[in-house]
């Protein structure tokens, strides 16, 4: 290379080194680290930091930053759509989903899909399904394992709280137990609660008494000889402010177990339960509605023939269970006294129904006895259900029936809002296709050589100014 040639192009790369100091120098002043005015064209921009709009109005105090090299560009995040809430498995569900910065700003739900469910109210979504509960122990600790229940079925709300008095001895039947008070207390938190009790007649109930004794005590307490008990215990519900509680009055009366059973004498029968009936409805303030529930089919006597009458009578009810062994469904429906007859029965009457007792028995882990049962339920739309849920007959404390459990769960677990499918992140950022535009610096053309030797064009910011004043 020739001598003029040599000095014109080291007066060029002076010039160069120069305009590049230049630059440097202009672009570091108060408040930018060395290096921070000079950006490569194509690199994406560092993710501009969310301001909320209530400091957007007032100028950020300057900050020294830290002599260090500035950390490398991150490429952008996608802008993702916020998803949407949805409950933890079991526990209770929220109504609401607050944020917890104020970088992403969302559209709100309309108020009703928002709006906490009143106390003592059901939740819209849970208006189609009548209402149920289950018997899951007869004391304090029947109360606390509904909300355990009501968690394991997605947050659905147990209406139905259901127990039973001991019938061993008088005292226990006028109610002077411990545990309605609990019971009663869970009644009264909500005003959409039901409390299901049942009643024995007689005491020893469960004590083998033959027949010849039944049919005594049964004309005895149609003469009035135990008014005096049941007296005592609508005085006690009402104390307690369980008024309307729904009293399952002598059931399965159709078959051979209990004291209270029908067949002995069903005259005399008939009569006592509507001595009962009277005697607990002349206590003031009581609101009882009184639950006929014989047990599915013919069993010792028809339980037609023990219907006491429309006068003191408010429900119909039926204990059903799986049973016999290799009974199918259809024949539970259609059997003498089965389920249709129970249903045309109560219509004719003009009555509602009831199922205060069913569950799974003679037929072992049955999923489809329990999808079919409660299809039935559904259809027929009984004032209330409550399974009997303990072994051999439960699906949540049994786990002895878990294919019966999964249909039981997934059939009245409480149902989620519509949604569309939220869509899922990426898992890593999408690469730009083109460069994204820079709008705080301008190019400098130095050539490639120079370029090549920088590793990529050199950009003047040209807002530095704004930082030195």
């Amino acid at each position: 290379m020739a001598p003029q040639q040599r000095h014109a192009r080291s007066r060029r790369l002076a010039v160069i080194a120069a305009t590049v100091a230049a630059s440097a120098a202009l672009a570091s002043g108060p408040g930018f680290a060395a290096g921070a005015g000079v950006v490569r064209v194509g690199d994406p921009p560092a993710p501009t930091p969310t301001v909320p709009a209530a400091a957007a109005t007032t100028p950020a105090p300057a900050v020294t930053e830290p002599t260090v090299p500035p950390a490398p560009a991150v490429p952008p995040q996608p802008v993702v759509p916020p998803q949407p809430v949805v409950p933890s498995e079991p526990a209770v569900p929220s109504t609401s989903a607050v944020p917890s910065t104020p970088a992403v700003v969302t559209t709100p739900m309309p108020a009703e899909t928002t709006k906490p469910a009143e106390a003592g109210k059901p939740d819209e979504a849970e208006k189609d399904v009548p209402a149920f509960g289950a018997y899951l122990e007869y004391d304090a600790g029947g109360v606390a394992r509904m909300a355990e229940l009501g968690r394991w079925l997605g947050g659905a709300d147990l209406r139905v709280g259901h127990t039973y008095l001991p019938g061993d001895r008088w005292q226990n039947i006028e109610g002077d137990v411990d545990f309605l008070d609990a019971w009663a207390r869970w009644r009264n938190e909500k005003d959409d609660r039901m409390f299901v009790l049942n009643v024995p007649m007689q005491e020893g109930n469960e004590a083998g008494v033959s027949d010849t004794k039944v049919g005594l005590l049964l004309r005895e307490g149609a003469a009035g000889a135990f008014d005096h008990h049941f007296h005592a215990l609508a005085e006690r519900l009402v104390k307690l402010k369980a008024p309307d509680t729904v009293i399952v009055l002598g059931w399965e009366m159709n078959g051979i177990t209990y004291t209270h059973r029908c067949g002995p004498d069903p005259e005399a029968w008939k009569k006592y339960w509507n001595r009962i009936v009277t005697t607990m409805r002349s206590v003031p303030g009581q609101k009882f509605r009184f639950d006929f529930a014989p047990s599915r089919g013919q069993d010792a006597v028809p339980w037609t023939e023990c219907y006491p009458g429309d006068d003191t009578v408010d429900i119909i009810g039926m204990d059903s269970y799986d049973q016999p062994s290799g009974l199918t469904f259809e024949e539970q429906v259609n059997e003498p006294y089965g389920l249709q007859r129970h249903v045309d029965f109560a219509k004719a009457h003009g009555k509602p129904i009831s199922y205060p007792e069913w569950g799974l028995f003679g037929n072992g882990d049955n999923a489809d006895y329990v999808r079919r049962m409660i299809t039935w339920m559904n259809e027929h739309r009984p004032l209330y259900n409550t399974l009997t849920d303990y072994c051999p007959h439960g699906v949540w404390q049994c786990s002895a029936n878990p294919e019966s459990s999964a249909v039981y769960r997934a059939l009245l677990s409480k149902p989620t809002e519509p949604s569309t499918p939220p869509t899922e992140p990426p898992t890593t950022p999408a690469e730009p296709t083109t460069p994204p535009p820079t709008a705080t610096c301008s190019p400098l053309d130095l050539g490639d050589w120079v370029e090549y030797w920088l590793g990529g064009k050199l950009c003047l910011r040209f807002d530095w100014w704004s930082h030195t004043r």
